[in-house]
């Protein structure tokens, strides 16, 4: 069990010790999507969602996400972040189905990696645009969440490659 970092001797959770961690400059790129019919794209892109502005509640949204990431992960250690930037780009592909693509970039200077708020700030985005579009279609998809990339830390740097 000695080799799993965040179980005890016991066999039980527990929070991984960082304080002999070295604080570097830590950076991740975290990406997620939702996928909408082409009336509440149009809503979207012409600011007609009666809640308001879609994509700027949901920025928001991200934004106080990555901020709570410790909260509602049992494991995370809180961090101060020092950037998080969320950008949105349409996707038109599919005709019928646009996809809102979601690009969350954090920062911090710390002992452990930033690699969960922006998994978290980039999941929130896209739940907070379902959320603000559900009276229209109920029948939205989110995509797949997932890491783009991270630097700084013990670990090394991680770039995925598709």
């Amino acid at each position: 069990m000695s080799d799993l970092t965040h179980i005890n001797q016991q066999g039980r959770a527990k929070m991984v010790d960082i304080s002999d961690k070295q604080q570097t400059s830590r950076r991740a790129v975290a990406r997620s999507s939702i996928f909408v019919n082409k009336e509440i794209y149009q809503k979207v892109v012409n600011h007609e969602i009666g809640k308001g502005d879609v994509l700027a509640v949901a920025q928001v949204a991200g934004i106080m996400a990555a901020k709570q990431t410790s909260t509602i992960i049992p494991m995370c250690h809180p961090l101060p972040l020092s950037g998080l930037d969320i950008h949105f780009d349409w996707k038109l592909e599919k005709e019928d189905q646009p996809e809102l693509v979601i690009t969350v970039e954090a920062k911090t200077k710390g002992s452990t990696g930033v690699e969960m708020e922006a998994l978290t700030a980039a999941t929130v985005t896209a739940l907070t645009v379902y959320d603000m579009c559900k009276a229209i279609d109920k029948g939205m998809i989110i995509g797949q969440s997932f890491l783009l990339e991270k630097s700084g830390g013990k670990s090394g740097d991680f770039k995925r490659e598709d």
